[in-house]
């Protein structure tokens, strides 16, 4: 593996200076049609910007975003080195309806970093989810009732926690686009539901199971407007299978948010979204699936069950599995360049449909240790625990 300087000019005589590896593309080199789509965890989120012993706050990221952070810093300008058409934010704090990615767009992603070319996404999908929003109930029964973290509808400390964005350079359609945060886990057939072990009961009284929602944070189908076709975004992030006990709530609640996705591909009808339209997507839609799924096919941390309702799904063609040098150099293991976040595992993807697309190449942004952009990755603090990954699509 080697890294060398690619150096192109551009129109109105600029010069696009981008460091690579052999193994990882920054530019977009097909015809028009093919774009570039990406999903990236950013661990943006207000956790990681308030001190051990403070309380979790709403504003945590926008007071980040605003105080030239180096981590923030270091994030956009992965961005504007693979340089995607369209991206998938996860752990984006939604606060202030736009208030937070305006200034991320603007003062982060607009502006040159470490000599890179600014990118700009002019269009800009978000809406609301459910960590951090009441349930009422005690979800986690430990005994008590509070407003946030595991009573919550999905785990947060405050509305929109570890939330998600959308942005692409090529139009969305705002008013076709369909969210999922309401839809109720009673309302999907043969859902997998928890049991207490010490009672052998239901984990979820029949007023909670008549309340919960499946989705952690929310499920999305984003359509933008691509050589005149619409091309469903697919966004979702669903709970990590872990931080629960024997009853496995998390892990069942992961299998079920895993399972909605590969039901609207499948256009199963018992599916509604918050507008009470149902049913999913027809079979001759041009889709990409695009999230930190937290669910590996592979591994000590693999859950093949929930994976293979994706990977082994007729609509989506899970043939290309993005690698990375970097991953591999840095563990032993044969399956490690398939990783995609530093605890060791696959669990981000962008996984499009058989119908209309095409598989041109596509990467995991893991630069080894001995280049000069490991310091882009080189602990959580530097970015994030996960990488971006990407592929370039060809829109038939």
């Amino acid at each position: 593996m080697f890294l060398f300087l690619l150096v192109t000019k551009m129109k109105n005589n600029l010069i696009k200076s981008i460091m690579i590896t052999a193994s990882m593309l920054s530019i977009n080199s097909f015809a028009s049609q093919t774009v570039r789509i990406a999903t990236f965890n950013v661990s943006m989120d207000a956790t990681n910007y308030t001190p051990k012993g403070q309380m979790v706050k709403a504003d945590a990221l926008v007071t980040a975003l605003e105080s030239n952070h180096q981590q923030i810093k270091n994030i956009a300008e992965i961005i504007q080195r693979v340089r995607p058409n369209v991206l998938l934010l996860n752990e984006f704090d939604y606060v202030d309806k736009q208030a937070g990615i305006d200034v991320f767009v603007n003062n982060y992603l607009k502006v040159s970093q470490k000599q890179q070319q600014p990118i700009d996404y002019p269009y800009i999908y978000l809406a609301p989810v459910n960590t951090g929003v009441p349930s009422g109930f005690d979800l986690d029964n430990n005994g008590k009732v509070t407003d946030n973290m595991g009573d919550a509808y999905g785990f947060g400390f405050f509305p929109g926690h570890y939330a998600m964005v959308l942005l692409s350079q090529y139009p969305i359609d705002f008013d076709k686009a369909r969210t999922f945060q309401k839809f109720k886990t009673k309302d999907m057939p043969n859902a997998q539901i928890p049991v207490n072990p010490s009672t052998n009961e239901n984990w979820y009284s029949a007023q909670e199971l008549d309340a919960i929602r499946l989705s952690s944070k929310s499920f999305w189908d984003v359509p933008i407007i691509i050589d005149d076709k619409p091309l469903h975004i697919l966004a979702s992030h669903p709970t990590p299978p872990v931080f629960d006990g024997p009853e496995d709530r998390n892990g069942m609640r992961n299998h079920n948010e895993v399972r909605l996705v590969a039901d609207y591909v499948l256009n199963k009808n018992y599916i509604y979204d918050d507008k009470g339209i149902k049913g999913g997507l027809d079979t001759q839609s041009r889709f990409v699936i695009l999230g930190d799924l937290n669910a590996a096919p592979i591994g000590d941390k693999a859950r093949v069950d929930t994976t293979d309702q994706l990977l082994k799904n007729k609509m989506i063609n899970a043939s290309y599995v993005p690698q990375s040098e970097g991953a591999k150099q840095e563990y032993i293991k044969p399956y490690a360049k398939n990783y995609t976040a530093n605890w060791q595992a696959r669990v981000d993807y962008v996984l499009p449909s058989n119908y209309g697309l095409q598989i041109q190449q596509g990467g995991v942004f893991w630069p080894m240790k001995s280049s000069p952009l490991y310091r882009l990755i080189k602990d959580r603090n530097a970015s994030s625990d996960h990488r971006m990954v990407w592929l370039d699509i060809t829109v038939k």
